[in-house]
Parts: structure tokens; C-alpha cells; sequence
């Protein structure tokens, strides 16, 4: 069976769309939701599958709420369910290991150099900055820290306790824009209008209480842990959080405008026909060693490969395709014609002028 190092996801390009409104109640950090600081924040969409349609429900319900002001983000969520566990307590300890609730952001949608957040029912946490999707050779940096970064944690039952009458338990994090805007746009906090690409993701291991204890269930064949559940708000359509071309779409408001508004942006939709393009570049190098400069073929390619039949063509714009021996440029003009997208081989995604391209 051929190997490609890049799978094509098996949804379309549907995002989550998130109205970030301004936080106007004082704060008071404490894990809960149920107080007044939030309740003019709609939650999200529950969370889903990572893998999209098709796949089991959750076992247990997940939704998060976001409100922003000059200064932070701050993100709230609720993690329904009975199994309330945790044993990691060393601050960028590997926090997946156990059930966890995480925290992804591209703040200039390009795809890359993007942060991510890990948190445990202990309130410990994993901080980290990507400088790339594992897929495109990306490297993390656990010594970075969102300086500043503040989280609770609140338990609707007992941690640790199998036989407590547990219900949930729900996260509060608030993070410093001053900590994340060097990959914003301008380097700076977002202003009314602007979006970040986000996504939410939570790691639920199943598991069997032995001697009044949580504990994960075996697979009895090779006695490791059975895979764990990814549960996620916007699904990427393989077991990978790292496609952010697929993550939702965070629209900051300031409340002087119609939500209506707040829309996905025609360049990115462009922007994921080249992202197609960049899939079936990749399958074309995986079958033949080289990468194609022919538009006909990488539509074969989709037409061949692609698990969902939405992305098995591609919209009639005027495509320019690059290539070495070791690397290619996707490009073609934006919504309005005066910039160019482009996405590269390693998936870096850039908007230049169009008066800037080489006739």
C-alpha cells in the first residue's frame, strides 16, 4: 500500500465561524462558567470527532465560551462527564497523556508558527510554540512560555474518585496577547473585524476503574493503552489537530457592527484550492519521486485520492504552478484580483501584490 506522509483530509472546507465579543463584566478567575463575566459569550458548537462525519459520537458533551478586551484572551470551557482524572502535575510534562483540554492558535492563518496549550484536570499545564505542522518537517518548542498566562481549574465531583457523583469539570485560561501577537498580523492584539484561526481539542482516554482507581484500558494483544478519543470544535478529517487551514475562524468584535458581517473571506477559500493543490503535490511526490507542473494532473490526483468528493475538483482560477526537483510554489490571484496567493512545499501560506509577480 503507497505511503503519503500528507493524508487529504476527508471533509471540506466548512470551518466553525466564532463571534468573539468584548468582555464588559469584571473577571474573577476561578474555573467557573456561571457567573456574569460570561454570560453575554455564546458557546461554541459541541465538539466533535476529529475526523468529522461519519464517526461515533462523543461520549461526553464539550463546549467552550471566548471573550476578548485590550489586553487578553480569555477562553473558558466545560468538559462534561463522570470519568474526572489526572496524574501529570510537571508544567510541559507530555499533558495528552492524560484526559486533557487544549488550545490552538494561528493568529495570521498562514499555517505556521502557531501556539499551542495543553491542560489536565490538576490544572497542569503545556505551553509550546510550532514553528510549522509536524507534516512540514515542523519542530516544537517547549521552552516557550505564554508569559503571564493565567488558568483554573473547578471540578464538579472529586478527581481521582470513581465512585464520586462527578459531573464536570470546567477550565478557565486567559492568555496575554502580548504573548501571542508576534505571529499576529502587524504584531499587535487584533482589533474589531480581525479573526484568528483557532481550534479546541479534547483527549479523552478510555478507561476501567481497578482497586477504586481510574485506570487506562489495555489493549489485550500488545498491553499498551487503547488509542485515545480526540474530540475536537473544528475537525480536520484525519487524527491530526495540526491542519490549521482547517481550524475556525475567531472574529474579534468590539459590538459596532453586524454580526452578519462576520463571514469566512473569499481569499480563503482560494486559499484552500491551493491547499488542495498542495495535497495532491505531495501524493504526486510520494508515487513518483518528483513534483508535477501539471494543473490536469494534480486534479487526477485529487479525483483518485480525496475521501471526500468536494475536494475531488477545484474551482477554474488562473492557477500558476512552480517546481524543483525538491520544492513547488502554488499560486493565483486574490478575490480581488490585486494580490497573489501562494502556498509553498513546507505549507506556508503569503498574499503578496500582484504588481510584485514576474511576467
Amino acid at each position: 500500500m503507497q505511503y503519503y506522509h500528507i493524508p487529504i483530509p476527508a471533509i471540506d472546507f466548512r470551518p466553525p465561524v466564532y463571534i468573539c465579543r468584548r468582555a464588559v463584566k469584571p473577571f474573577v478567575l476561578n474555573g467557573r462558567l456561571d457567573k456574569e463575566f460570561w454570560a453575554e459569550a455564546d458557546f461554541t458548537e459541541p465538539f466533535v470527532d476529529i475526523e468529522g462525519p461519519g464517526k461515533p459520537s462523543v461520549r461526553f458533551p464539550t463546549q467552550v465560551k471566548m471573550l476578548w478586551d485590550d489586553n487578553n484572551l480569555y477562553i473558558g470551557a466545560i468538559l462534561e462527564g463522570n470519568e474526572i482524572w489526572a496524574a501529570e502535575t510537571e508544567r510541559d510534562a507530555i499533558i495528552f497523556n492524560d484526559n486533557d483540554f487544549e488550545i490552538f492558535i494561528d493568529p495570521d492563518s498562514d499555517t505556521q508558527q502557531y501556539y499551542e496549550f495543553e491542560m489536565n484536570a490538576l490544572n497542569t499545564i503545556w505551553d509550546l510554540f510550532l514553528t510549522k505542522p509536524y507534516r512540514d518537517m515542523g519542530k516544537p518548542l517547549n521552552c516557550f512560555d505564554i508569559h503571564e498566562l493565567r488558568t483554573a481549574v473547578y471540578i464538579e465531583g472529586t478527581i481521582n474518585s470513581p465512585d464520586a457523583a462527578s459531573r464536570f469539570w470546567s477550565v478557565e485560561v486567559v492568555i496575554p496577547f502580548t504573548s501571542i501577537c508576534e505571529c499576529a498580523a502587524e504584531n499587535r492584539p487584533p482589533v474589531n473585524g480581525e479573526y484568528y484561526r483557532m481550534n479546541f481539542s479534547r483527549v479523552q482516554w478510555l478507561v476501567d476503574v481497578k482497586n477504586g482507581k481510574f485506570q487506562k484500558r489495555m489493549n489485550s494483544h500488545t498491553g499498551e493503552p487503547l488509542p485515545e478519543d480526540n474530540w475536537v470544535w473544528a475537525p480536520t478529517g484525519v487524527i491530526n489537530i495540526h491542519y490549521p487551514e482547517l481550524w475556525a475562524f475567531v472574529f474579534f468584535s468590539d459590538g459596532s457592527g453586524n454580526d452578519a458581517v462576520y463571514t469566512i473571506p473569499e481569499d480563503e477559500r482560494i486559499k484552500w484550492e491551493l491547499r488542495k493543490l498542495y495535497y495532491a503535490e505531495h501524493a504526486c511526490f510520494a508515487e513518483t519521486n518528483h513534483y508535477t507542473q501539471s494543473l490536469d494532473e494534480l486534479v487526477s490526483i485529487l479525483n483518485r485520492l480525496s475521501p471526500n468528493e468536494h475536494n475531488r475538483s477545484i474551482r477554474p482560477l488562473e492557477y500558476r504552478i512552480e517546481t524543483t526537483s525538491h520544492t513547488f510554489e502554488l499560486s493565483c490571484p486574490s478575490a480581488d484580483g490585486n494580490h497573489i496567493h501562494a502556498i509553498f512545499s513546507d505549507g506556508k501560506t503569503i498574499c503578496y501584490s500582484s504588481h510584485l509577480r514576474c511576467k
